[in-house]
């Protein structure tokens, strides 16, 4: 049996070492502060999340986290989910020879700039609507209603779409 190589959580298939190398070393001449979120690598200024790297399937990548508010001069910039997410971009690599350092540091000075001057995005709040069906529901059952309260409001949110969707 022969053994693997150690699987690392920033490169989802153990293909893009030499690549990720690269971009920590090019982050590495900035004042970010290397750190590990939610299994992956992640550059924060002051406590704020700026920016992450990972490998993935066919690309490795560096995202920032308002990336949404970068010039973007390049075009290179992609919103990974289109209509989901608001304000993280991706700069996506299929090779080595595609990352250009000087172009790199400057979109990356760019988002520490822009985390500097406070420029973030702040997702809006959700307001829990509840159907006449429900409400009614709720003021006829005292238990019902006081189970209902004891929820997280993003977990009141589920269980109104989960009634109101049912057929």
């Amino acid at each position: 049996m022969s053994a693997e190589a150690p699987k690392h959580t920033w490169d989802k298939i153990n293909s893009w070492e030499v690549e990720l190398q690269l971009l920590k070393a090019i982050i590495a001449k900035t004042e970010l502060v290397e750190t590990n979120k939610w299994g992956g690598v992640i550059y924060t200024l002051q406590g704020k999340n700026v920016l992450g790297i990972g490998g993935f399937k066919n690309y490795f990548t560096i995202w920032f986290f308002n990336g949404v508010f970068l010039k973007d001069e390049k075009k290179v910039l992609v919103n990974a989910q289109e209509g989901i997410t608001k304000a993280l971009r991706q700069w996506r690599f299929t090779d080595r020879e595609a990352v250009i350092e000087t172009d790199v540091l400057k979109y990356i000075e760019e988002a520490i700039a822009n985390e500097k001057a406070g420029k973030s995005f702040k997702p809006q709040k959700r307001e829990t609507v509840i159907s006449g069906f429900f409400q009614n529901q709720l003021d006829s059952d005292a238990a019902l209603a006081a189970a209902f309260q004891t929820l997280a409001p993003y977990k009141q949110r589920e269980w109104i779409e989960y009634i109101e969707t049912a057929k």
